[in-house]
């Protein structure tokens, strides 16, 4: 069998190479034997124009699911608006097994495992990118790329080498990255920045409507 050169876009589920990561993961077998507790893999079709990039999968969602974005309020939202916008079929149930699929768009996060509090620490970010970097190796152009929060948006540009001050980040901005990509950034759908009226459903469903714009018909 002929080896690939190209990295793998995901981690083995048991990935060790952070090891703070690891020990926290170790915290929530400990607690909870019947979750996933692994480095999560992408979800979606490999060849889907639009790539969304969230922080880090949450400790009662997606690190319990083993699906980004499933089992947690962020998905809720996030669900709820793909399937509005045409980007996804079946119906969203918060567990890994209901059914979704999503039509020319696929998830994945700047960082793999959960972290503890949410929250990565910039050594990790790093550590996880070579995922990143084989992910957007196989996105589409042209196509779009949808950052969820300031980190997803900055750990995009320093994947792709360019510069920060040059991308500014801005809910619902829009930023043509001169290789048949458009980045868009969103604050991050978290229960936080909804209680907190940072981001509403009707400012999320804008972006999207830009997107599909941009995109056309799946």
């Amino acid at each position: 069998m002929v080896k690939s050169d190209r990295p793998a876009a995901d981690p083995a589920p048991d990935c060790n190479l952070c090891p703070r990561l690891v020990a926290y993961r170790r915290e929530n077998q400990a607690k909870q034997p019947d979750w996933f507790n692994g480095a999560v893999a992408s979800f979606g079709p490999a060849d889907g124009r639009l790539l969304i990039v969230g922080l880090a999968p949450g400790v009662t969602g997606a690190n319990r699911t083993a699906r980004p974005f499933t089992g947690d309020f962020a998905g809720d939202l996030l669900y709820a608006t793909l399937a509005e916008h045409g980007f996804s079929t079946g119906t969203y149930d918060r567990r890994a097994d209901d059914g979704l699929a999503l039509v020319d768009c696929r998830i994945t996060n700047a960082v793999r495992c959960v972290p503890p509090q949410n929250k990565p620490i910039g050594a990790e970010v790093k550590t996880c990118r070579q995922f990143l970097v084989a992910e957007l190796a196989r996105t589409p152009r042209p196509g779009a790329i949808l950052a969820l929060g300031r980190i997803a948006h900055d750990s995009l540009l320093t994947t792709m080498e360019l510069r920060r001050a040059a991308y500014p980040f801005g809910h619902c901005a829009r930023h043509d990255l001169g290789d048949g990509r458009i980045l868009y950034d969103s604050y991050h759908c978290s229960r936080y920045n909804t209680n907190t009226g940072r981001l509403t459903p009707e400012m999320f469903s804008a972006v999207f409507t830009a997107i599909r714009k941009d995109l056309g018909p799946a």
